[in-house]
């Protein structure tokens, strides 16, 4: 991506609460490294469409979106170039957790211990971010839980 455009991106945090899934990457950049499923956006597609398609194509799983998380576009989030990505949250639905397109492994893991894990990208970030949010969603630390 050596051209100065920015590229649209989906990030999926599947999770039912206490666990996350996380693929470990094929390629660069940060091969070997574990990540949030997502891609590129498509040409034609929706950013909703992307996240779905993308959580399949590397986990196996089909997901339903329950929200957005947020937008993500650091410049320097991405070693290939400026990407904005596109942050969502969901459940699975159905399907069998597997390795596929760009995941070398797939896991679930404690999202608690994520952090001890090399993790691509900003994607450290959002997953703290998702569990402040959903501490919040839950009530918890504002006397409501």
């Amino acid at each position: 991506m050596a051209d100065k455009v920015t590229r649209l991106t989906v990030d999926v945090v599947v999770s039912d609460g206490t666990k996350v899934v996380l693929i470990q990457r094929k390629n660069e950049p940060f091969q070997g490294a574990w990540a949030l499923p997502g891609g590129f956006v498509d040409y034609g597609e929706t950013v909703e469409q992307a996240a779905l398609r993308e959580v399949k194509e590397e986990t196996g799983l089909d997901v339903e979106l329950e929200g957005l998380l947020g937008v993500y576009s650091g410049p320097d989030r991405d070693p290939r170039g400026h990407t904005v990505s596109v942050v969502f949250f969901a459940k699975k639905k159905k399907g069998k957790l597997k390795a596929g397109s760009d995941a070398s492994d797939v896991m679930e893991g404690l999202i608690a211990k994520v952090d001890k894990l090399q993790l691509a990208f900003d994607h450290a970030i959002i997953i703290e971010d998702y569990k402040i949010i959903m501490m919040d969603i839950q009530g918890v630390g504002n006397g409501q839980g």
